[in-house]
């Protein structure tokens, strides 16, 4: 019997950080610090929280920094040990302990779809969540995490859901974007989805940003989609696939969501959690 309960959180970190060089040189883009942690450890920390404790990694090469991160270094904790610094660790102690973490290689860049098929070794046949560590998404002051609130979500519809926000219209192109029939508050059944459409083509203002939870039937519609633009393999071809054959849900979900693989979106979360998270634990 395949067992249907969401425990498995995917990060697909195989990607190159263009357009942050020269600092992602030699490393990852996800290692890139949000004040005094790296934007990948922000996502498994909302993975975390929202129950989600077997977490699975499609890397590439030069991605090493990022399974050593979620190990034991045990130069370092003997270097500190005993001193007042130690509490600094306490939050990746803590993921390490309570999580299990598994790693595969995406050879080639083929796109997200292609990224999310090369973790099917990993995920198996169960639904699962998908993080885009660039996005980072920060929750409002005593709410819970996005991924808790889509897996709450999929308990209830028990289908895949794709995180969505409003964006300006002059910034569709950037995104796939959705049309759906309104089912209540924030929540729409989809209808169409569109990879970056122009401003003319696209159906609403509705973007997918880096929040999804998948059921595992995503695989099979991935490996027939072909290949688009740039030989890519787009997410959203198959999941209008889903949407078509049965049912895809969008969530306009709560919280605040900063683009990290841009420039500007980075040091404006970098201040945020500064301001609004750092200086208040």
């Amino acid at each position: 019997m395949v067992d249907k309960t969401i425990n498995k959180c995917l990060f697909p970190v195989a990607g190159y950080g263009t357009r942050f060089l020269p600092a992602t040189k030699a490393m990852p883009k996800e290692m890139l610090p949000i004040v005094n942690k790296p934007l990948v450890q922000y996502g498994v920390e909302e993975a975390h929280e929202a129950g989600l404790h077997t977490v699975g990694f499609v890397t590439g090469r030069g991605k090493r920094a990022i399974a050593d991160h979620f190990d034991i270094s045990y130069e370092l904790e003997h270097q500190i040990d005993g001193s007042g610094k130690e509490h600094l660790l306490e939050s990746i102690r803590t993921l390490i302990n309570e999580n299990d973490f598994a790693f595969t290689r995406q050879n080639h860049m083929m796109g997200l779809g292609h990224a999310i098929l090369s973790g099917r070794n990993l995920m198996g046949d169960n639904p699962f969540a998908v993080v885009l560590a660039d996005d980072l998404c920060v929750p409002e002051p005593g709410d819970e995490g996005v991924l808790a609130q889509m897996v709450k979500l999929y308990k209830q519809f028990r289908c895949s859901i794709v995180a969505i926000q409003e964006v300006p219209e002059d910034e569709v192109h950037k995104y796939g974007v959705i049309a759906g029939e309104p089912m209540k508050d924030g929540l729409y059944r989809v209808t169409d989805m569109v990879e970056k459409p122009s401003k003319e083509d696209a159906p609403s203002n509705l973007a997918i940003i880096g929040r999804y939870i998948l059921t595992p039937d995503i695989f099979e519609k991935i490996e027939a989609t072909e290949p688009g633009k740039n030989g890519e393999v787009q997410i959203t071809d198959a999941l209008l696939k889903q949407a078509n054959e049965g049912c895809v849900l969008a969530y306009k979900f709560r919280g605040k969501r900063f683009d990290c693989g841009s420039i500007d979106g980075f040091v404006e979360a970098t201040n945020y959690v500064y301001e609004h998270v750092f200086k208040q634990d």
